[in-house]
């Protein structure tokens, strides 16, 4: 079986059995490749679907040719019931409604199972900034991508150079803290 299959069956399988956690009122982590699996001892304390632009800038690469650099995300956090909680941009960072703001660096990646879509990130948060559900956040997911690839590399040339694509994606994000310190699993808003 394909890595890319293997995600999607394991992904639909947690669906279907999400276990002791759900049973006792916690989000249960998503199945997830190894390699962008969170640490051990942390428990998930938000879940967000982000919906918006990867925003990609045309510019000279380190060869002197064009090239499509990614500038940043431009999207809407929106929690379980589709409410607005946050917004996602670039640094990357993530910003709640309550205050509360991280900013990440990716620390692996695995092919999304959607040929078409940006890969599945683990990131480690690389700072905080105000209180709130974010406060105690050291790593995030992003899995369950659909689209934000960049423009083909034929459409960034001389004439077009400086100019940006904003490429429609959506994902699922999931923020985890260390278990000692996960706020209850509420939704604050």
């Amino acid at each position: 079986m394909s890595t890319q299959r293997s995600i999607l069956w394991l992904s639909r399988l947690a669906l279907l059995a999400p276990g002791a956690a759900l049973a006792a009122g916690l989000t249960p982590p998503p199945v997830v490749p190894a390699a962008i699996k969170a640490p051990a001892g942390e428990s998930v304390v938000l879940v967000a679907h982000a919906t918006g632009a990867q925003v990609y800038v045309c510019a000279s690469g380190a060869d002197g040719a064009s090239l499509w650099t990614l500038k940043g995300p431009d999207a809407e956090l929106r929690d379980a019931k589709g409410a607005l909680i946050g917004q996602h941009y670039a640094g990357p960072a993530w910003k709640l409604r309550d205050g509360s703001e991280v900013t990440g660096k990716a620390t692996a990646h695995v092919d999304s199972p959607d040929a078409h879509a940006i890969p599945w990130l683990l990131l480690s948060v690389v700072g905080h900034a105000g209180s709130g559900v974010l406060a105690s956040v050291t790593h995030i997911q992003r899995i369950h991508t659909r689209g934000g690839e960049a423009p083909p590399a034929a459409q960034c040339d001389a004439a077009r150079h400086n100019s940006e694509s904003r490429s429609a994606y959506s994902a699922d994000y999931y923020f985890y803290a260390p278990e000692a310190e996960a706020p209850p699993p509420v939704n604050p808003y």
